[in-house]
């Protein structure tokens, strides 16, 4: 069985660090609180270096298809859950758990792998704002997932 109780996220993924940074700097003056927000990409000083900047000390993950990753964020717990899901099931696997399809995930998986940097913006009031600065700043193939109403 699907869970999809574990909150409600709109996702993007960009294709690189300086537009994911563009994207999370516009994301916060549209008032989205940092708490909200997650960033997921394939280990990297960089990367590192931007989640340090715009959200606080990430946290190094080895995800099953990807490798090692550096992410932070209310998406990472949301997709470990209680079986390690982003280990033993990978990004793609695991995208079900907050609201997207099959599909979904194994494009969000895909972008990830060629080095785009996948954003998060855990706030269900907020998705339409979130979803129109992901379109505007380059987050490609950004989608809500279900949410209360659309299940």
């Amino acid at each position: 069985m699907v869970e999809t109780d574990t909150g409600r996220f709109t996702v993007g993924v960009f294709q690189d660090i300086a537009w994911a940074e563009r994207g999370i700097t516009a994301l916060k003056k549209q008032g989205l609180i940092a708490e909200s927000l997650t960033v997921l990409g394939k280990s990297s000083t960089e990367l590192s270096a931007l989640i340090e900047r715009q959200l606080g000390a990430p946290q190094v993950l080895e995800v099953k298809d990807l490798g090692p990753v550096v992410a932070r964020g209310p998406l990472v717990s949301a997709l470990q859950g209680a079986d390690q899901g982003l280990t033993q099931l990978g990004l793609a696997g695991t995208m079900r758990r907050v609201g997207f399809q099959a599909h979904d995930g194994r494009i969000f998986d895909a972008l990830t792998a060629r080095g785009g940097v996948l954003v998060a913006i855990h706030s269900e009031p907020r998705a339409a704002d979130a979803l129109a600065v992901l379109h505007s700043y380059g987050g490609g193939n950004a989608a809500i997932g279900a949410w209360s109403g659309r299940v």
